[in-house]
């Protein structure tokens, strides 16, 4: 089985080229391919597959000709992943897959098509615009923090911590808790400070995050898309610009009125093959 490795931001996912869907991809193999001691390692799976050829993909088979068939690293499916969609963008036009060109590379998701540009080391994804529209709030040790509740094709809950809390300080090795009836498909959680002023942009904010199915990782791109909301909600803005610190590195996250842009570097690092097999030894 052929494997590609690379990451966003340290965000990091193994690609399996399978374009016509004939691939036998299994929870169980995904978990093995992702464990980091007897696997290659990775928070996840994104098989390269055609639209057409992929059932939850062929909807989208007449705007976009890749499916980004997306798994966590337990084996659970997500809607959507940015930091992976950026990713598997680079790996298309790495392999001659798909050509840059001038419009932008339409991209079939589970949370529908998304759009990306190439710029140097840094791709760039359109995906929808960040709905934020409760509250609720998420438990870690013996905190009880309140967050905002934020569809981004996928559920976050965005937490603010209180002055005296340290981020770096948070015990992230266990999931927090959450209110299922609110996220009964589960959440990612996001713990965010204000950062130092950046220019060029309308706010700055670190975070670190939690997410559904792969434990705390190095970065989320659509967990920055819904805290750059969040942060521009909270400096009364609809719109902006905001860099968003994640131990991976920066994102930078752009509201429009319509969508929402996220851009960072993606970056290919190894090829090779994988004895199946042997992950499960």
């Amino acid at each position: 089985m052929e494997f590609t490795k690379g990451h966003g931001t340290g965000n990091d996912f193994v690609l399996l080229p399978d374009p016509d869907g004939q691939l036998d991809l299994t929870p169980e193999l995904v978990a093995a391919l992702c464990d980091r001691r007897r696997g290659v390692g990775a928070d996840g799976v994104l098989r390269v597959v055609r639209a057409a050829k992929h059932p939850d993909g062929a909807g989208q088979a007449g705007e976009a000709e890749w499916f980004m068939d997306y798994w966590n690293a337990d084996g659970s499916f997500a809607e959507m992943c940015g930091n992976g969609s950026r990713v598997f963008v680079r790996y298309l036009l790495d392999t001659g897959l798909a050509t840059p060109a001038g419009a932008a590379l339409p991209v079939a998701t589970r949370a529908g098509v998304v759009r990306a540009l190439v710029e140097g080391d840094a791709v760039s994804v359109e995906m929808r615009r960040p709905r934020v529209y409760d509250e609720s709030a998420a438990t870690l040790g013996g905190l009880t923090l309140t967050g905002a509740v934020v569809d981004v094709g996928n559920p976050h809950l965005v937490c603010v911590l209180p002055a005296g809390v340290e981020l770096s300080a948070l015990d992230l090795t266990r999931a927090p808790g959450y209110d299922p009836a609110v996220f009964p498909n589960g959440v990612n959680v996001e713990f965010i400070v204000a950062g130092e002023p950046v220019e060029g942009t309308d706010g700055h904010t670190v975070m670190r995050v939690y997410e559904r199915g792969s434990a705390e990782t190095l970065s989320c791109g659509t967990g920055a898309c819904a805290v750059g909301a969040v942060a521009l909600r909270d400096l009364g803005r609809d719109t902006g610009v905001v860099a968003v610190d994640v131990p991976g590195g920066r994102l930078t996250v752009t509201v429009t009125e319509n969508s929402c842009w996220l851009s960072g570097p993606a970056v290919l690092v190894a090829t090779g093959e994988i004895n199946p097999t042997a992950l499960h030894q």
